[in-house]
């Protein structure tokens, strides 16, 4: 049992890690056929399973918090009942004519509540977020150090140099305006920036992964260790 439980998971982990990867470098027609079937099949089976996993462990955690009482168990009511209801409706699928003019689809409503009452909600996360951002930058760009300083004077070029105010904008003497500024900064220090922390971030990807294969890194079982 013990061995079910630590090593089996593991073992597997490790094989079909060594095999995604040897294939890369085994050009053979079994082997293309072998990334296909997974991608194309199990792959499809896993993400299936993965999604009700994930939806029971939401149902449970809120369910949970409110049965005890928890502090804002109030959310997780309003999220277990639009989470029913939508699940109802998208199941059992209610043709309602007046629907019919303010869908996309066959007039039914769940189309109805994916555009009159997601799609609001979503645009308007993303306006809260533009605010959100602008007070971040305001705090992070106080020029408080060298840095800062840097950040603010980049970051007040390039919103000048991406609105049409930006070219009338010019250094006197010089056919350089914020908007030609801006896109040097973008496409010169800002993408060797950016460059340099993907090279990061797949580096670090290379090492967790090899810690995954040799059975160092563990939580992927539910466990630290």
């Amino acid at each position: 049992m013990n061995f079910i439980r630590r090593q089996l998971p593991v073992v597997i982990a490790f094989c079909f890690g060594v095999a995604l990867w040897a294939q890369y470098y085994i050009p053979s027609r079994a082997s293309n056929e072998a990334l296909e079937t997974f991608t194309g099949s199990w792959a499809i089976i896993l993400a299936g399973c993965a999604l009700i996993l994930g939806i029971l462990s939401a149902i449970h955690h809120h369910w949970t918090k409110i049965r005890l009482k928890r502090a804002g168990f109030g959310y997780s009511i309003v999220t277990l009942t639009c989470f029913a209801i939508v699940v109802l409706v998208g199941w059992f699928p209610i043709q309602w004519p007046g629907f019919a003019a303010v869908t996309i689809a066959d007039g039914s409503f769940f189309d109805w509540i994916f555009l009159n009452v997601f799609v609001p909600l979503d645009a308007t996360m993303f306006s809260l977020l533009a605010f959100f951002i602008a007070s971040a930058a305001f705090r992070a760009f106080r020029a408080r150090s060298f840095e800062a300083t840097a950040l603010l004077i980049a970051g007040c070029i390039v919103m000048l140099g991406r609105v049409p105010l930006g070219e009338l904008i010019a250094i006197p003497g010089t056919n350089l305006s914020m908007t030609s500024i801006a896109g040097w900064l973008l496409n010169n220090p800002n993408t060797a920036a950016y460059r340099g922390i993907l090279l990061g971030v797949i580096l670090s990807q290379v090492a967790i992964s090899l810690r995954i294969l040799f059975g160092i890194e563990r939580t992927y079982m539910g466990g630290g260790d």
